[in-house]
């Protein structure tokens, strides 16, 4: 009998800011592999979580929200996302349903209408609007964009994940795996401790600290004991942001590493010791090295 082919190929995942990219490309990869937060353009550059369904390997590219930038930052984000697309099989674009087609929404429909790439449309959040809305919502986009498939389902609780991903996995071509089938992303762990710390400072910080912070992994050192000791550098624009990272007696900052490392020692499988400091840096989004060690291009 003759096995069944494999399959293997690059979905890119886009949309506006806070549509839910990164929540989607979790449950199709049926682990956390992509930070989440309602803070929008949470995502900056470009990660890749990997999913499989049956004998298909599905490489999803987790993309920043496309809007329209105004700093070199924005820019390199909205570069990244559009690479992401153009370089993919097909393009997966997941619009959150409580805000409609957007300008930026409207934008991204009238450029992927461009590309020569079959386009698979996700309606989030459907569990938070009424039908009436929705229905009407999926039919402009159906009449817009002229998707070979389109979905309706919310991504955070589950519905309609395994459908879309059944399709997902008979959309891609026929190939051989490009990774082993227990690698989940493509990100480095340093990568994924400095995204894990940075999704600690929005969550509990959400409210009070803007979106201007970074942080980087200075050190990583394996102990013989089989921990790992990580310290990290907490990057904000004023000491008034300082401070408030810090908090009263280093309270806050004590509370965000302690969630950081709880995330980051579930995320490796052993005891982690975590050291977090913060600097003040009014052009770190200046800096070509921050650029780097985030996955994004320096552009002039």
């Amino acid at each position: 009998m003759t096995e069944p082919q494999t399959r293997c190929g690059f979905v890119a995942v886009i949309g506006a800011p806070n549509a839910g990219k990164s929540t989607l490309v979790n449950a199709l990869v049926g682990q956390k592999v992509a930070i989440v937060s309602a803070k929008a353009q949470t995502t900056r550059a470009r990660l890749m979580g990997i999913a499989i369904h049956g004998q298909a390997q599905i490489l999803l590219v987790d993309t920043p929200g496309i809007f329209a930038p105004r700093r070199r930052l924005d820019r390199a984000m909205v570069a990244a996302a559009w690479t992401g697309a153009g370089d993919a099989d097909l393009n997966l674009l997941v619009v959150d349903v409580q805000g409609g087609i957007t300008p930026e929404v409207d934008g991204i429909l009238s450029r992927v209408a461009q590309m020569q790439r079959p386009l698979i449309v996700a309606l989030n959040k459907i569990d938070l609007v009424n039908k009436g809305k929705l229905l009407a919502l999926s039919a402009e986009l159906a009449a817009r964009s002229n998707p070979k498939h389109l979905f309706m389902m919310s991504a955070s609780n589950g519905d309609g994940v395994a459908d879309l991903k059944e399709v997902l996995a008979g959309a891609v071509a026929e190939g051989p795996w490009h990774f082993p089938e227990d690698q989940l992303t493509d990100a480095t762990d340093r990568m994924i401790a400095a995204e894990l710390t940075r999704e600690q400072i929005y969550a509990q910080l959400y409210r009070e600290l803007p979106y201007a912070s970074v942080v980087e992994t200075e050190t990583w050192e394996d102990r013989p004991d089989g921990s790992t000791e990580i310290r990290q550098q907490i990057m904000v624009e004023r000491d008034s942001q300082k401070a408030i990272v810090i908090g009263k007696g280093g309270s806050r900052l004590r509370a965000i590493g302690e969630a950081a490392r709880h995330e980051i020692a579930g995320h490796l499988g052993r005891n982690v010791h975590l050291f977090l400091h913060v600097k003040v840096n009014p052009r770190w989004d200046e800096d070509r090295s921050v650029y780097r060690d985030i996955g994004l291009e320096w552009s002039e």
